[in-house]
């Protein structure tokens, strides 16, 4: 199973919110760019990156620190927040960025989110932020009566690379994942689907290995690692590699 660092972006720093509250952010450090750097020194395969301004403002504004830790590693770096039209998912692809995540549009728009994945295969993934089983949108300002199994059933047959799903009431908590919620939402895809939110410790990710035949190949770490209590490279030895292998997609597509 692939452990993914999460670095998210307020304002150019690297932070972490509690359950998704822009008031509750605490900030970990002032240069993104390092904390990418170090992640992948450490083992990292994959990074996730939020632009949590972009997720509020309803378009991308970190890109500066994007491009920055795009150009600066060596892995595939997949990033969310604020992407609502196809010119700054093109932009970001031109950045150097091997995937784009879409939450808010996969509610609003799907017909836009077919449209990308026709556009730019194996390239985009669904992120599925959901309160009490009901799908939050706008930097999870507000949260919309669509289901997240059905979101993620009619996001599958659009064919997106892959499922994020997170428990918000988790997020940043150091909780645990919610494993009952997290199977459901597995076993009703075909399309692999990305374990975040609530993450404590190397014992949670291990947790999270009996959900690996339903479909969950991954899991996105944030606070834990930047507290200590998950050590990158001890937990990439506990869990091992993961199933879903990286093949770069054809990238001619994305300089259109």
């Amino acid at each position: 199973m692939d452990v993914i660092p999460a670095i998210d972006l307020l304002k150019g720093r690297c932070v972490r919110l509690y359950q998704g509250d822009y008031e509750q952010s605490q900030v970990f450090d002032e240069n993104p760019v390092a904390v990418a750097q170090q992640w992948v020194e450490q083992g990292a395969t994959r990074l996730h990156l939020v632009d949590l301004d972009g997720a509020k403002a309803g378009h991308p504004v970190n890109w500066q620190a994007i491009e920055a830790i795009a150009q600066s590693v060596n892995v595939p770096v997949q990033v969310g927040g604020g992407l609502r039209d196809r010119q700054s998912v093109a932009n970001l692809f031109k950045m150097g960025v091997r995937y784009a995540i879409l939450g808010t549009v996969a509610v609003e728009q799907p017909a836009l989110v077919n449209q990308l994945c026709q556009e730019f295969p194996q390239q985009i993934i669904v992120g599925i932020d959901a309160r009490n089983g009901k799908v939050a949108t706008r930097g999870w300002l507000e949260t919309s009566e669509v289901e997240a199994i059905a979101l993620a059933q009619q996001m599958a047959q659009s064919g997106v690379a892959a499922i994020i799903y997170t428990d918000i009431h988790r997020d940043g908590t150091l909780q645990g994942p919610n494993q009952q919620a997290l199977r459901e939402l597995a076993e009703a895809v075909s399309v692999p689907v990305i374990a975040s939110g609530g993450i404590s410790s190397t014992t949670d990710l291990l947790s999270l290995l009996a959900l690996e035949p339903t479909g969950v190949t991954g899991v996105i770490v944030g606070r834990a690692l930047y507290t200590g209590d998950v050590v990158l490279k001890e937990a990439l030895r506990a869990i091992g590699p993961g199933r879903w292998q990286d093949v770069p997609p054809d990238l001619g597509s994305a300089f259109a």
